[in-house]
């Protein structure tokens, strides 16, 4: 049904317009009154649960950010079956975001290509928005993703973070420094570690009940991955692995459908490899309890079973969402009762270490 909905409606509408109104469907959930029928369709086994960050989640699998910028969609996306949600990125100052349009599918990859431009409205709204949904009864575990704000220079980034981070650590269950964007500028630039080190040191210190994680682009060398999760083992509480890539290689869809999409970050099946590779990487380089995310490519079980089995502590999607529709996260939970294997790696390379 939703890859009729999707062939004959959806994809013929702007990309975040559509975007816009399956985003309106979730939010109804609740407040139709449809969320507990849902609920019973999409709840995970017990089975499931992961022990990470001082946190129990109801499965492995969540949504990541840029799906649910304001964090007005947690409750339905937990009714979805989304064990939890990645709200952001969040800046301290309310902004617009880049120029539209600026989210284009390549329905041949199953990709998009976004140059979003961390459009939110501000810390402070974001706080309160969060703290509704803290209050709400049942809710998925709730992850906030900061990021810089797009007025503030480079130079003083760390007393914008600083700004985020007091206002959203107290309502968030963890929190996530993104220094990966590829759409803000400079932004990536605070991956060199003379600039990560002391700001994820001063988050953390800002935040001390508060898990904090930070988020890596996939574009980094294999030298540069291992020496920053060397850095977010010694000072963070997890990492997440990736975000999306500036490569354009491999593509199936046209080439002159991908240059009019023009700049921005590509996310799907075509970072799948990559992303792999460096959660791979990453669980070589860091404890074994340390808690690692993996975003990249995930489509079905059969790929968060693969995460999980290469060392993910939890794994998160987005793009796929946009593809297969609202029973996404029931599919990859159910899903995930035929790979037990991999579901107790995680918990057996704790066990040994």
């Amino acid at each position: 049904m939703y890859s009729f909905v999707f062939t004959h409606f959806l994809s013929r509408l702007d990309a975040e317009r559509a975007h816009h109104l399956a985003f309106l469907v979730i939010r109804g959930l609740p407040l139709l009154g449809l969320g507990r029928l849902v609920r019973r369709l999409t709840r995970p086994e017990p089975s499931l649960r992961v022990e990470t960050l001082g946190l129990v989640f109801d499965s492995p699998f969540g949504v990541a950010a840029g799906f649910d910028k304001e964090g007005t969609g947690i409750r339905g996306l937990g009714q979805l079956g989304f064990s939890h949600v990645e709200v952001g990125t969040i800046t301290a100052r309310p902004q617009s975001g880049n120029e539209k349009p600026r989210l284009f599918r390549l329905i041949a990859d199953r990709a998009v290509i976004n140059r979003m431009g961390f459009n939110n409205h501000g810390a402070a709204a974001a706080r309160a928005v969060i703290q509704r949904a803290r209050g709400a009864g049942i809710r998925p575990i709730i992850g906030v993703n900061i990021g810089k704000s797009r007025v503030v220079d480079v130079d003083d980034a760390a007393a914008d973070y600083l700004e985020s981070t007091a206002l959203l650590a107290p309502v968030a269950d963890y929190l996530v420094v993104n220094v990966s964007s590829p759409n803000t500028p400079g932004l990536r630039g605070l991956q060199e570690l003379d600039k990560l080190a002391p700001l994820l040191a001063a988050v953390k210190a800002a935040a001390p009940s508060t898990p904090v994680l930070v988020k890596i682009a996939p574009d980094l060398t294999e030298d540069e991955v291992v020496r920053i999760a060397t850095l977010a083992a010694n000072t963070l509480d997890g990492i997440i692995a990736t975000n999306t890539t500036l490569s354009r290689d491999g593509l199936a869809t046209d080439a002159a459908i991908v240059e009019a999409a023009g700049a921005g970050g590509l996310s799907g099946p075509p970072v799948a490899a990559r992303s792999l590779g460096l959660l791979r990487l990453i669980r070589s380089t860091v404890p074994a309890d340390f808690c690692v995310i993996s975003v990249g490519g995930v489509e079905s079980a059969a790929d968060v079973a693969e995460r999980l089995a290469a060392g993910a502590t939890l794994v998160q999607g987005y793009t796929a969402f946009l593809y297969r529709g609202p029973l996404w996260a029931r599919q990859i939970n159910r899903g995930l009762l035929r790979y037990p294997d991999a579901r107790h790696e995680h918990a057996s390379r704790k066990s040994k270490d």
